[in-house]
C-alpha cells in the first residue's frame, strides 16, 4: 500500500474488508457493557453450555433448585423457628425464612460461579478472543431458570399458610435485579482476582456463609437497631431480602434499605467493572 492510500477504506488496493481501529476506552466505553450486548448471541451460548453442565449426569436434574432451600428451611425452622423474635410476630417462620432463603440461594449460587468463571473457561480465553466480561455474565444467567424454579416452589408454600401477595409483587423484577447486580459486583470482581490468586475459591464459600448471617436470611432486620439501619442497608442483600418478603409476604415497606442498598450494588457493580477491564489485558498470559 502507498502512502497516498486511505488505510480505513483500502482505496487503491485490492483489500475491500473492514479494518478494525483500536484505541483507548474512556467514560463509560471503559466499562464494555456495549461490547458485551454486540456480542449477546455468545452470551445466550454461554447460558445454555453453563445449563447443560450443570445438570448433565445428574439424578434429580433441576430438582436441586427447590432441595437445597427446602432442606435450609427444614433446618433453620427447627433450630431458630421456636426462638422468641427471630421472625416477625404473626408470620409462619416457615414462610419466613423460605421467602428469604430463594433470593439468596440466586445470589450465593450467582456469586458463587462468576467468581470461578474465568478459570473454569482457560481453555476458550487462551484460543480466542471474545469479551471477557461474558463469562462471568453468563454464569449468574444460567442461574435464573433455577431461580423460576425456586420461585414456583415458594409460591405453593404461600399457598399452604394462605398468604395472598399485594400489588406490591410488581416490584419483585426490580428486586431480583437488585440480586443480580449485586452478584455481578461481586462475581466480576473476584473472577478477576481468582485468575492471579487461586485461593479465591477457597475463600468464597466462606465469604457466603458469613454474608447470609449478616444478612436477614433467618432474621427479621428489626432485630437491627433502628441507629443502625442506614449502615446495615449498605449491604445490598439486606434490602433485596426484605424487600422481597415485602412483596410476596406483606409488612411494611422497607423504604431505607431498599433504596440505600440498590445504589450500594450499583456503585460496587460500577467499580467491579472498572477494575476488571483494567486487569482483562492479562487474563491470557496470567491464567
Amino acid at each position: 500500500m502507498s502512502p497516498s492510500e486511505n488505510p480505513k477504506t483500502g482505496s487503491g488496493s485490492a483489500w475491500d474488508g473492514q479494518v478494525v481501529v483500536l484505541e483507548p476506552r474512556h467514560g463509560w466505553r471503559q466499562l464494555g457493557l456495549r461490547e458485551v450486548w454486540a456480542h449477546r448471541e455468545l452470551l445466550y451460548f454461554f447460558i445454555w453450555r453453563d445449563l447443560k453442565v450443570r445438570y448433565k449426569q445428574t439424578a434429580f436434574g433441576a430438582a436441586w433448585a427447590v432441595l437445597q432451600p427446602v432442606l435450609l428451611m427444614l433446618v433453620f425452622s427447627a433450630s431458630l423457628g421456636r426462638l422468641p423474635g427471630v421472625g416477625p410476630a404473626g408470620l409462619p417462620y416457615p414462610l419466613f425464612v423460605f421467602a428469604g432463603l430463594v433470593p439468596w440461594t440466586l445470589f450465593a449460587s450467582s456469586l458463587a460461579g462468576a467468581s470461578n468463571s474465568l478459570v473454569s473457561g482457560e481453555a476458550i480465553i487462551t484460543k480466542v478472543y471474545f469479551p471477557r466480561l461474558l463469562l462471568p455474565f453468563a454464569s449468574v444467567g444460567s442461574f435464573l431458570l433455577d431461580f423460576v424454579i425456586s420461585l414456583a416452589a415458594l409460591a405453593v408454600v404461600m399457598l399452604y399458610f394462605g398468604a395472598v401477595p399485594s400489588l406490591a409483587i410488581l416490584w419483585l423484577p426490580l428486586l431480583t435485579l437488585m440480586a443480580l447486580v449485586t452478584a455481578l459486583g461481586v462475581g466480576t470482581f473476584l473472577s478477576a482476582v481468582n485468575v492471579r490468586y487461586r485461593d479465591v475459591k477457597y475463600v468464597v464459600p466462606f465469604l457466603v456463609q458469613l454474608w447470609m448471617f449478616a444478612s436477614p436470611v433467618v432474621y427479621t432486620s428489626t432485630l437491627i437497631p433502628a441507629q443502625w439501619h442506614v449502615l446495615y442497608a449498605l449491604n445490598p442483600m439486606s434490602g433485596v431480602l426484605e424487600g422481597f418478603r415485602w412483596a410476596l409476604i406483606g409488612g411494611p415497606r422497607p423504604d431505607d434499605l431498599i433504596f440505600v442498598s440498590a445504589a450500594a450494588s450499583v456503585i460496587f457493580l460500577l467499580g467491579s467493572l472498572m477494575y476488571f477491564r483494567r486487569v482483562e489485558r492479562t487474563f491470557a498470559d496470567v491464567i
